[in-house]
């Protein structure tokens, strides 16, 4: 007789894909990092469906560590461009003797 359950061959969760976020992050931030975040992203759900849950782990992690990472670098260059700007902008106000 058969011990198992209908939730023992229940399948995992479908893991995060990240699309709209590197999207996000293409557009506004960091293209390369963004465009790597959405071909990870991009897998994940045919992976899934394919039942290789590991592969669909897999790429979501890697969807989500390249989005993160065009998305602070994203930020670091803005605010490197903005103190740039403002110390430069404020030295060309400065009286020079």
């Amino acid at each position: 007789m058969d011990q198992t359950t209908p939730f023992d061959q229940m399948p995992p969760l479908r893991p995060k894909n990240w699309l709209v976020e590197s999207i996000l992050v293409t557009i506004f931030c960091c293209l390369p990092f963004g465009i790597v975040g959405i071909i990870n992203a991009a897998s994940v759900n045919s992976k899934y469906d394919s039942g290789d849950y590991a592969g669909a782990l897999y790429s979501s992690q890697q969807a989500g560590k390249w989005t993160k990472i065009g998305f602070f670098t994203g930020i670091a260059v803005t605010v490197i461009y903005l103190i740039f700007v403002f110390t430069v902008g404020i030295s060309s106000f400065m009286p020079h003797h």
